[in-house]
């Protein structure tokens, strides 16, 4: 099953840390956070990997060549250009490349188990979203079941409604491709990928999958220390140059 890995922002939230480089490349132990990604999936199985970059483009390359990643490229902003944003772009990228075959989409600022991703490897006519339960919700959009299925997908709730947050891994159908052309700007200018999978969801064709491992977001300077906490006590120290 091919996968599509999202890592064209720069990542603004890493502030002065991606002035130089995006945030998928700064250095945890000397070694990248996408190479940690790229590794985990490698080692599940996978073996075709798209890299939809854009920020930064040659400093990505060079990362490629360096850790001997065989991967297909593809620079969003050629394809879109730059005046389009948001977590659906990727997607607009790969449906030539995908054609009519399922696959795997995740985001190249989080980190997954070698044992979830293999779970994800589902060849079905369902697509899938993965859930983690967090202790703090109200910073992620939270999934609302309904008999296994995902029911609809609410972000960032001022209330409390659940606390079982999308963690942006995801298995596709090709007929994901169908409603990311329906998909609108959203309030803030942007194509949300969750849009469309909201979409596939009201026809009830998206079932929720549990992380049973564990999953890490990159997404702030405070990030960088939990994740070196985490590989420390891990020991997951591999494949250093």
């Amino acid at each position: 099953m091919k996968v599509v890995i999202a890592a064209a922002g720069r990542g603004t939230r890493m502030l002065h840390l991606t002035n130089k480089k995006s945030k998928h490349l700064i250095n945890i132990q000397k070694k990248p956070f996408l190479a940690y990604l790229l590794d985990n999936l490698l080692e599940a199985g996978y073996k075709e990997l798209i890299l939809v970059i854009g920020y930064k483009e040659r400093m990505m390359r060079e990362f490629l060549r360096k850790y001997n990643y065989k991967v297909k490229i593809i620079n969003q902003f050629q394809v879109l250009g730059k005046k389009e944003y948001g977590t659906l772009c990727p997607l607009k990228c790969v449906k030539n490349t995908i054609g009519k075959e399922n696959f795997l989409a995740v985001y190249g600022d989080n980190l997954y188990s070698v044992k979830d991703l293999k779970a994800f490897n589902i060849n079905d006519n369902c697509n899938y979203v993965a859930g983690f339960f967090h202790s703090q919700p109200q910073k992620y959009g939270i999934l609302i079941p309904k008999d296994g299925f995902l029911k609809k997908i609410v972000e960032k709730p001022k209330k409390q409604v659940g606390n079982l947050i999308n963690t942006g891994l995801y298995k596709f159908t090709p007929e994901i491709f169908d409603k990311v052309s329906q998909v609108k700007l959203s309030p803030r200018g942007e194509y949300e990928l969750t849009d469309a999978l909201s979409l596939l969801a009201k026809e009830n064709k998206v079932k929720i999958k549990k992380i049973k491992d564990y999953w890490l977001d990159f997404g702030n300077p405070a990030d960088i220390l939990k994740f070196y906490r985490f590989l420390k006590k891990h020991g997951n120290f591999k494949n250093q140059p």
